[in-house]
């Protein structure tokens, strides 16, 4: 928990820092501006649409007809309102897979220069590798999150999945990202999976400050830093601890004790 804390604060200061702050915060104004331009386009075109397909629907369709225009309106508004809805979840997505894989490796850079100097650079990940983690992710959240679209209209349900989702989402990519440079091949896949547990606790941090207006703009880039602080300090102490520290498994592979262990 301590080393979680301190990448929490650590991620916090970086953020404020020259040349960090502007380039992991672009990613989310250009995909809000891009999402809101594309909702002015479209919403008001879909949501007439959609009223014009109601009267068709069995058994209920009469509530919608010609006569029943209160009903047909207040479902148009309705429909308007939930794709208006839909734009966050959509913003934020966007706005995380454009910071990890194109702005979190370049600021990678910057705080593993600054704050890691010493950490040993063994490459075991790849840009090739970054972008086909974030096309798993997109793909891990954009396809529950349609099929779970019509438990969006059971109050509050559509708040819970958006933060489930956006928290997966940002476990898969940025567990990668951070470590690509400075681990090898085996501690990129080993550390994450040793520490899930603190990764979903700042995953699911991210995913709840996507939902807090104003703040959720910087809340893809804090949540990228905050596991880039944290799985490059965990590096470092793995890789300062004594041989006498680690022991073998039963299938051949080293196992480090687990910070506070």
């Amino acid at each position: 928990m301590s080393t979680l804390l301190l990448a929490c604060g650590r991620a916090l200061l970086s953020l404020f820092k020259p040349g960090i702050l502007w380039h992991l915060l672009w990613p989310t104004l250009l995909s809000a501006l891009v999402w809101v331009t594309l909702g002015a386009i479209f919403i008001g075109d879909l949501s007439e649409a959609v009223r014009g397909l109601l009267p068709g629907i069995p058994l209920v369709g009469g509530w919608f007809a010609q006569g029943s225009s209160v009903a047909s309106h207040t479902a148009g508004g309705v429909f308007y309102l939930l794709l208006w809805l839909l734009t966050l979840p959509l913003i934020y997505v966007t706005a995380l897979l454009l910071i990890a894989t194109i702005a979190l490796p370049a600021m990678l850079e910057r705080v593993g220069e600054r704050e890691y100097p010493e950490l040993e650079r063994r490459a075991g990940g790849s840009q090739w590798g970054s972008a086909a983690t974030s096309i798993k992710a997109a793909l891990l959240f954009v396809v529950p999150f349609v099929l779970c679209l019509p438990l969006w209209f059971i109050p509050g349900a559509g708040l819970v999945i958006t933060v489930l989702l956006s928290a997966r989402l940002n476990r898969t990519c940025f567990a990668y990202d951070a470590l690509m440079h400075h681990a090898d091949a085996i501690e990129l896949e080993r550390v994450p999976r040793e520490h899930a547990s603190q990764l979903n606790m700042l995953a699911l941090g991210g995913g709840l400050l996507a939902l807090v207006p104003v703040i959720n703009l910087l809340a893809p880039a804090l949540s990228g830093l905050c596991f880039v602080h944290y799985l490059l300090e965990t590096l470092r102490r793995e890789r300062q601890r004594p041989l006498r520290d680690i022991s073998i498994d039963a299938g051949g592979m080293a196992v480090l004790p687990r910070d506070g262990q």
